[in-house]
């Protein structure tokens, strides 16, 4: 393992945690009353581009593997691959969460954008790093799957914002009347701050173990 890909990995967290940073204020400038809690739909929307544009400018540019197949035909068949990816990931999050209890019909607009935001922050990472390849997706999660720390880094980051995003569903239902106990909000901020705490979680504990890791670099 190279020092200098675990620093691009910094590199790149902090650019992602920088983007939800400017998702948070930088509307507010140009928008009247625009606030997580005031208007969280409209940050959902704005948090998951932000992210997405980061992660898929990052992608384009950093790639260093050279794809053995370079034909625009078949790029364009990765990237529809890649949409229909993300927009089942979509509809499973979503479905995923009317069962635990999240309401079916109404606030459907706002448990789908949360859906997204989910999917933004672990499929499209995996999209990202690994392309539309399901094999090896599961071979990532799997045990002792992660061949890189960009698997390494994958494997945290997802697990951190699934944990952080049930943890948020707790204060739901208890009789506080806050604003931030309306639906979504404790678990978009839960999914946020797990997804945030991945990001920095991740090179520290592959610096960390780095003695011990014996996967090559991508």
């Amino acid at each position: 393992m190279k020092d200098t890909e675990l620093r691009r990995m910094v590199s790149i967290h902090a650019l992602c945690i920088t983007a939800i940073i400017l998702s948070t204020f930088v509307p507010s400038l140009f928008l009247d009353k625009f606030s997580v809690l005031g208007s969280h739909l409209a940050w959902l929307c704005v948090c998951s581009l932000s992210v997405a544009a980061v992660n898929i400018i990052l992608y384009i540019l950093l790639k260093t593997t050279p794809s053995k197949r370079n034909s625009f035909s078949h790029k364009a068949f990765r990237f529809l691959k890649s949409c229909a990816y993300f927009v089942i990931s979509c509809l499973l999050f979503h479905g995923i969460i009317v069962l635990y209890g999240a309401p079916l019909l109404e606030l459907a607009l706002e448990t789908f954008s949360f859906a997204v935001l989910l999917s933004t922050f672990t499929t499209l990472r995996c999209l990202s790093v690994l392309g539309p390849n399901f094999t090896a997706w599961i071979r990532v999660f799997s045990k002792n799957g992660a061949m890189s720390i960009w698997d390494s880094s994958l494997q945290i980051t997802t697990v951190c914002s699934v944990i952080g995003a049930w943890l948020g569903a707790f204060p739901i239902p208890l009789d506080w009347d806050r604003p931030w106990q309306v639906w979504p909000v404790s678990c978009s901020l839960g999914a946020t701050v797990g997804y945030s705490t991945g990001l920095i979680a991740a090179p520290l504990w592959i610096y960390w173990n780095r003695k011990r890791l014996t996967y090559k670099s991508r």
